[in-house]
């Protein structure tokens, strides 16, 4: 079970008018909860601020909001040393109707979950994807934030529960790779490491960024570019990035099997030295 509060103190409930839940009018993070700290805190915070700029969202106190958030990890009786904490940012009540006042001053909500981590052998062998039917929307005017829209992505999941895969990977209406439901993509083409751009739809993800920068202090340039569907296929190895679980290679995708993972491998050393313990082997 999960626990929630909201400006700092216990909840269980949300006003029928709150807009979070009329329009989907908010912002949220997932933030990795590792030995009691927020993992990425200022990326979170950097994303988070961005969206409410985008969305004309009054942004919360930061020092305020790390408070709130590290009294809710307490408060909560999770262990500290692993464990999930939800961001919601919501527009609040108002009258009914798509139009309300800008910039609006938010209603945050903080929810902390229980997690376990992922088995150690997918680390080491990799997961397993398929593509799927469902298509995302181009030209977003949202695109690369998280907003509380998550349509697309809770029909894609659906397909991986159909199939048994760990992971669905996405693409636009254009037939491009964006990313996973819940995940970054990365390929490995060419001795390049290439990660799918984002400026159309899909999420800008925190441990994309972290990956990035982390590679970029170890003088190794990530592309981002276009990704097409045969590309990814013909590629010499591919992995994902998320928030809670750092890196994994992907092992297949469909009836395409990548055997060998010798630059993630070398790619997720860096990130076990830069704070994902995760990706030790």
């Amino acid at each position: 079970m999960s626990r929630w509060f909201h400006d700092g103190e216990p909840a269980n409930v949300v006003s029928i008018d709150d807009r979070a839940f009329q329009y989907g009018d908010g912002l949220f993070e997932t933030i990795a909860i590792r030995h009691g700290e927020p993992r990425l805190w200022n990326y979170h915070v950097d994303r988070l601020v961005m969206g409410c700029e985008r969305l004309q969202i009054a942004a919360p106190d930061v020092p305020t909001l790390r408070k709130q958030l590290d009294d809710a990890v307490t408060e909560s009786g999770e262990i500290p040393a692993h464990c999930a904490a939800k961001i919601i940012i919501s527009c609040g009540v108002s009258a009914r109707g798509y139009a309300r006042e800008n910039p609006t001053a938010a209603k945050t909500y903080i929810g902390v979950f229980a997690t376990m981590p992922v088995a150690a052998e997918l680390y080491r062998d990799g997961v397993e994807t398929l593509v799927c039917d469902t298509r995302l929307a181009l030209f977003s005017a949202t695109a690369g934030l998280k907003t509380l829209n998550r349509l697309e992505q809770v029909l894609a999941r659906s397909e991986c529960v159909a199939h048994s895969a760990f992971e669905g990977l996405t693409l636009d209406a254009s037939e491009q790779l964006i990313c996973g439901t819940m995940s970054n993509v990365f390929i490995v083409s060419n001795e390049s490491i290439i990660t799918p751009s984002l400026h159309r739809c899909g999420v800008e993800g925190v441990m994309r960024r972290h990956t990035m920068e982390t590679l970029a202090a170890n003088g190794i340039a990530v592309n981002i570019r276009d990704v097409g569907e045969a590309e990814f296929y013909q590629s010499g190895e591919v992995f994902l990035t998320n928030s809670q679980f750092g890196i994994l290679p992907v092992r297949c995708c469909g009836e395409k099997a990548w055997q060998q993972h010798p630059v993630t491998r070398d790619v997720m050393a860096m990130m076990a030295k830069n704070g994902v313990a995760e990706c030790a082997l």
